[in-house]
Protein backbone atom coordinates (compact mmCIF):
# COMPACT_ATOMS: atom_id res chain seq x y z
CA UNK A 1 0.00 0.00 0.00
CA UNK A 2 1.49 3.33 -1.07
CA UNK A 3 0.69 6.63 0.56
CA UNK A 4 0.97 10.00 -1.13
CA UNK A 5 2.92 12.92 0.29
CA UNK A 6 -0.39 14.76 0.67
CA UNK A 7 -1.73 11.91 2.84
CA UNK A 8 1.41 11.70 4.94
CA UNK A 9 1.47 15.41 5.67
CA UNK A 10 -2.22 16.18 6.03
CA UNK A 11 -3.13 18.23 9.11
CA UNK A 12 -4.90 15.32 10.86
CA UNK A 13 -1.90 13.05 10.33
CA UNK A 14 0.51 15.72 11.58
CA UNK A 15 -1.62 15.93 14.73
CA UNK A 16 -1.23 12.15 15.05
CA UNK A 17 2.56 12.50 14.79
CA UNK A 18 2.41 15.05 17.59
CA UNK A 19 0.54 12.50 19.73
CA UNK A 20 3.30 9.97 19.12
CA UNK A 21 5.91 12.56 20.17
CA UNK A 22 3.98 13.47 23.32
CA UNK A 23 4.14 9.90 24.65
CA UNK A 24 7.83 9.96 25.71
CA UNK A 25 7.44 13.56 26.93
CA UNK A 26 4.61 12.46 29.22
CA UNK A 27 6.44 9.34 30.43
CA UNK A 28 9.59 11.28 31.35
CA UNK A 29 7.65 14.08 33.05
CA UNK A 30 5.58 11.64 35.07
CA UNK A 31 8.45 9.38 36.11
CA UNK A 32 10.57 12.35 37.21
CA UNK A 33 7.66 14.14 38.93
CA UNK A 34 8.03 14.79 42.64
CA UNK A 35 6.18 18.06 43.23
CA UNK A 36 2.43 18.56 42.65
CA UNK A 37 3.01 21.00 39.79
CA UNK A 38 5.17 18.39 38.01
CA UNK A 39 2.30 15.89 38.11
CA UNK A 40 -0.02 18.58 36.78
CA UNK A 41 2.47 19.26 33.95
CA UNK A 42 2.37 15.56 33.01
CA UNK A 43 -1.45 15.68 33.09
CA UNK A 44 -1.39 18.75 30.81
CA UNK A 45 0.62 16.75 28.26
CA UNK A 46 -2.02 14.01 28.39
CA UNK A 47 -4.75 16.63 27.98
CA UNK A 48 -2.96 18.11 24.94
CA UNK A 49 -2.63 14.61 23.50
CA UNK A 50 -6.36 14.04 23.98
CA UNK A 51 -7.11 17.40 22.41
CA UNK A 52 -5.01 16.58 19.33
CA UNK A 53 -6.84 13.23 19.12
CA UNK A 54 -10.19 15.03 19.07
CA UNK A 55 -8.94 17.65 16.60
CA UNK A 56 -7.43 15.22 14.12
CA UNK A 57 -10.70 13.30 13.88
CA UNK A 58 -12.80 16.45 13.72
CA UNK A 59 -10.64 18.05 11.02
CA UNK A 60 -10.42 14.83 9.00
CA UNK A 61 -14.20 14.35 8.95
CA UNK A 62 -15.20 18.02 8.61
CA UNK A 63 -12.77 18.88 5.82
CA UNK A 64 -12.88 15.49 4.06
CA UNK A 65 -9.26 14.74 4.92
CA UNK A 66 -9.78 11.14 6.02
CA UNK A 67 -6.95 9.03 4.62
CA UNK A 68 -6.13 5.33 4.70
CA UNK A 69 -2.84 6.20 6.39
CA UNK A 70 -4.71 8.19 9.03
CA UNK A 71 -7.02 5.24 9.63
CA UNK A 72 -3.90 3.18 10.29
CA UNK A 73 -1.90 5.52 12.55
CA UNK A 74 -4.71 7.15 14.56
CA UNK A 75 -5.67 3.98 16.45
CA UNK A 76 -1.98 3.17 16.96
CA UNK A 77 -1.41 6.59 18.53
CA UNK A 78 -4.50 6.07 20.72
CA UNK A 79 -3.47 2.65 21.95
CA UNK A 80 0.17 3.58 22.55
CA UNK A 81 -0.91 6.64 24.53
CA UNK A 82 -3.37 4.61 26.59
CA UNK A 83 -0.78 1.87 27.19
CA UNK A 84 1.80 4.44 28.33
CA UNK A 85 -0.71 5.87 30.83
CA UNK A 86 -1.43 2.46 32.29
CA UNK A 87 2.22 1.42 32.42
CA UNK A 88 3.43 4.49 34.29
CA UNK A 89 0.53 4.30 36.73
CA UNK A 90 0.97 0.58 37.39
CA UNK A 91 3.83 1.40 39.76
CA UNK A 92 1.82 3.88 41.85
CA UNK A 93 -1.76 2.61 41.68
CA UNK A 94 -2.37 -0.65 43.48
CA UNK A 95 -5.01 -2.25 41.22
CA UNK A 96 -3.83 -0.80 37.90
CA UNK A 97 -2.61 -4.25 36.81
CA UNK A 98 -6.27 -5.33 36.61
CA UNK A 99 -6.99 -2.46 34.24
CA UNK A 100 -3.91 -3.49 32.26
CA UNK A 101 -5.25 -7.05 31.92
CA UNK A 102 -8.64 -5.79 30.68
CA UNK A 103 -6.97 -3.32 28.31
CA UNK A 104 -4.60 -5.90 26.81
CA UNK A 105 -7.34 -8.54 26.44
CA UNK A 106 -9.60 -5.97 24.77
CA UNK A 107 -6.89 -4.83 22.35
CA UNK A 108 -5.90 -8.41 21.48
CA UNK A 109 -9.55 -9.21 20.83
CA UNK A 110 -9.94 -6.16 18.55
CA UNK A 111 -6.81 -7.08 16.58
CA UNK A 112 -7.78 -10.76 16.24
CA UNK A 113 -11.40 -10.02 15.32
CA UNK A 114 -10.34 -7.26 12.93
CA UNK A 115 -7.83 -9.53 11.16
CA UNK A 116 -10.33 -12.37 10.96
CA UNK A 117 -12.96 -10.10 9.41
CA UNK A 118 -10.40 -8.51 7.10
CA UNK A 119 -9.49 -11.95 5.73
CA UNK A 120 -13.18 -12.46 4.98
CA UNK A 121 -13.32 -9.13 3.14
CA UNK A 122 -15.06 -7.26 5.94
CA UNK A 123 -13.99 -4.40 8.13
CA UNK A 124 -15.39 -2.29 10.89
CA UNK A 125 -15.67 1.27 9.60
CA UNK A 126 -14.60 3.53 12.43
CA UNK A 127 -15.13 3.35 16.14
CA UNK A 128 -18.56 3.11 17.72
CA UNK A 129 -20.12 5.55 20.18
CA UNK A 130 -19.52 3.21 23.12
CA UNK A 131 -15.83 3.01 22.23
CA UNK A 132 -15.63 6.80 22.23
CA UNK A 133 -17.43 7.02 25.58
CA UNK A 134 -15.12 4.39 27.06
CA UNK A 135 -12.06 6.24 25.75
CA UNK A 136 -13.33 9.54 27.19
CA UNK A 137 -13.92 7.96 30.60
CA UNK A 138 -10.49 6.31 30.42
CA UNK A 139 -8.75 9.63 29.73
CA UNK A 140 -10.74 11.46 32.41
CA UNK A 141 -9.81 8.87 35.04
CA UNK A 142 -6.17 8.79 33.96
CA UNK A 143 -5.97 12.59 34.05
CA UNK A 144 -7.22 12.64 37.63
CA UNK A 145 -4.86 9.84 38.70
CA UNK A 146 -1.91 11.57 37.07
CA UNK A 147 -2.64 15.12 38.21
CA UNK A 148 -3.53 14.15 41.80
CA UNK A 149 -1.21 11.28 42.80
CA UNK A 150 -2.09 11.50 46.50
CA UNK A 151 -5.79 10.66 46.22
CA UNK A 152 -7.14 8.50 49.02
CA UNK A 153 -7.43 4.78 48.25
CA UNK A 154 -11.24 4.73 48.21
CA UNK A 155 -11.39 7.45 45.55
CA UNK A 156 -8.73 5.70 43.47
CA UNK A 157 -10.62 2.39 43.75
CA UNK A 158 -13.89 4.04 42.66
CA UNK A 159 -12.15 5.63 39.67
CA UNK A 160 -10.59 2.29 38.73
CA UNK A 161 -13.96 0.52 38.97
CA UNK A 162 -15.61 3.15 36.79
CA UNK A 163 -12.84 2.98 34.20
CA UNK A 164 -12.73 -0.83 34.21
CA UNK A 165 -16.53 -1.04 33.91
CA UNK A 166 -16.55 1.18 30.84
CA UNK A 167 -13.70 -0.82 29.28
CA UNK A 168 -15.57 -4.09 29.92
CA UNK A 169 -18.81 -2.63 28.54
CA UNK A 170 -17.03 -1.46 25.41
CA UNK A 171 -15.35 -4.89 25.12
CA UNK A 172 -18.73 -6.65 25.33
CA UNK A 173 -20.42 -4.30 22.85
CA UNK A 174 -17.58 -4.61 20.32
CA UNK A 175 -17.81 -8.37 20.79
CA UNK A 176 -21.49 -8.17 19.83
CA UNK A 177 -20.69 -6.01 16.78
CA UNK A 178 -18.11 -8.52 15.53
CA UNK A 179 -20.40 -11.46 16.30
CA UNK A 180 -23.20 -9.79 14.29
CA UNK A 181 -20.76 -9.19 11.41
CA UNK A 182 -19.70 -12.83 11.54
CA UNK A 183 -23.30 -14.11 11.56
CA UNK A 184 -24.35 -11.79 8.73
CA UNK A 185 -21.36 -12.87 6.66
CA UNK A 186 -22.17 -16.58 7.23
CA UNK A 187 -25.78 -16.01 6.16
CA UNK A 188 -24.56 -14.34 2.97
CA UNK A 189 -22.23 -17.29 2.27
CA UNK A 190 -25.10 -19.80 2.38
Amino acid sequence: MKFTRKELFSIPNILCYIRFLLIPVFVVLYIKAEEPYEYVAAAVIVFISGLTDFLDGFIARTFHMVTEFGKLIDPMADKLTQASLIFVLIVKVRWMFLLLIIFVAFQLFLVAAGLYMFKRGLKLNGSRWFGKVSTTVFYAVMLVLIAVPNLNHNTVNILMIVCGSFLLLSFALYGKVYLDMYRKNNLNDE
